[in-house]
């Protein structure tokens, strides 16, 4: 059953390039003392977006206490518009967002921003934008060299590549491909919506999630180039009108987990590394047998322990958790859990796999579980972080 009626669109704005400059806000530091372990959570927010309980400046860094899960905010980095998601590269020397937005020097386009980070404070330094070459990216990774970041446009329907400089600087695209073609549901799926790219451990394939397609495409990376090109078996087809969003690779490698948006379902895939290959397994609901609500998922998290995999619903407002099963990679349902808030556009497990974190985004609100390791059970903290407009979460 389809629970979802939600447009990704349809609740903001048009945006479009302003002058803002970059700029640090006065920090507000914390009470950690020097011996508190404590790690640095950046929070990518919607600057555009109308509502709630005040106006999101940019990107929020706050400290979090790893024994008790506190967040303390640090710092706030203003002027950078609508920054939806994080990425860092693999030595965590740079951050780089996705600006989603639909315009970007008088062009259907959207940018990519890339900071450096003061390893001592966590504080973002602005280095330069660059374009995407489609409208609205909403997602980027960066790839095991570090020298690339490849973004998914919503908007355009299109993913690209842009080459990292030693110093950090964002280049002209190296690469760009621009996806083709609809599926069977009219308001969300009249053209294509790239809405996630990553790559495999061994940063040879490349995947991007098509939501308005219904497909996963699959591509060889060249890590020399930057080039992207069509893999053997070139896309997985998915259910018409499922709209895959996000997807996550187990630690193992073995295999992959999709979320679909539009049809509230988790698919298991095995995982051919040789050929960069999907075979599908399984298909789960996320959401409640009794569930009648309008209801539409967002994120896919596997805890680092490997054991279990968890999802966030936007309506029914949950987080619905499943046991991994090791051998087999099939997926058992453990229980759904009240995310404390509306619209949980995106959540993180803490590195040492002690609590997960929830981004409220009509809430503005980040809430804490704390993860039991055992069963994979996730039992509310009370510790809840007012942010305007969250909707990425990034440790470091």
């Amino acid at each position: 059953m389809n629970h979802s009626k939600y447009s990704r669109r349809d609740f903001l704005i048009n945006t479009s390039l302003t002058a803002a400059g970059l700029a640090l806000t006065k920090p507000t530091f914390g009470s950690f003392s020097a011996d508190v372990a404590s790690r640095i959570l950046y929070v990518g927010t919607y600057t555009s977006l109308p509502g709630g309980s005040s106006q999101s400046e940019g990107i929020y860094i706050f400290r979090m206490n790893v024994n008790t899960g506190e967040l303390v905010p640090l710092k706030t980095v203003a002027g950078v518009q609508d920054p939806s998601f994080l990425a860092f590269d693999p030595k965590r020397r740079h951050l780089f967002a996705v600006n989603e937005v639909d315009q970007f020097e008088s062009k259907p386009s959207g940018s990519v921003s890339s900071f450096l980070i003061d390893k001592q404070s966590g504080e973002l330094k602005f280095i330069n934008k660059q374009p995407t070459a489609g409208a609205s990216p909403c997602h980027l990774t960066v790839d095991k060299t570090g020298k690339y970041v490849l973004v998914a446009n919503y908007g355009g329907g299109s993913v690209a590549v842009l080459p990292i400089k030693n110093d950090g600087t964002l280049g002209a695209m190296s690469s760009f491909v621009q996806h083709q073609g609809s599926s069977i549901n009219k308001d969300r799926q009249q053209s294509p919506h790239a809405h996630f790219i990553e790559l495999d451990d061994a940063n040879r394939f490349a995947f991007a999630v098509d939501l308005g397609i219904d497909k996963i495409l699959s591509y060889r990376f060249d890590e020399k180039t930057g080039k992207l090109s069509a893999n053997s078996i070139p896309a997985v087809d998915i259910t018409p009108g499922a709209g895959p969003r996000h997807l996550t690779f187990h630690p193992n490698g073995k295999f992959v987990y999709l979320i679909n948006e539009l049809g509230n379902t988790v698919v298991a895939f095995s995982y051919d590394r040789s050929a960069g290959t999907l075979k599908q397994l399984q298909t789960v609901a996320t959401l409640p047998s009794d569930f009648s609500g309008q209801s539409a998922t967002a994120e896919v998290v596997i805890s680092p322990s490997g054991k279990f995999l968890y999802g966030s619903n936007r309506g029914h407002d949950s987080i619905v958790s499943f046991a991994i099963n090791q051998d087999t990679g099939m997926l058992s349902l453990i229980e759904h859990v009240s995310t404390q808030g509306k619209h949980p556009r995106h959540f993180t497990i803490e590195p040492g796999g002690n609590f997960l974190l929830v981004a409220n985004r009509d809430s503005d609100s980040i809430v804490n579980f704390r993860i039991d390791k055992e069963s994979g059970r996730l039992q509310a903290t009370g510790q809840v972080t007012q942010v305007p407009r969250p909707v990425c979460l990034l440790f470091s």
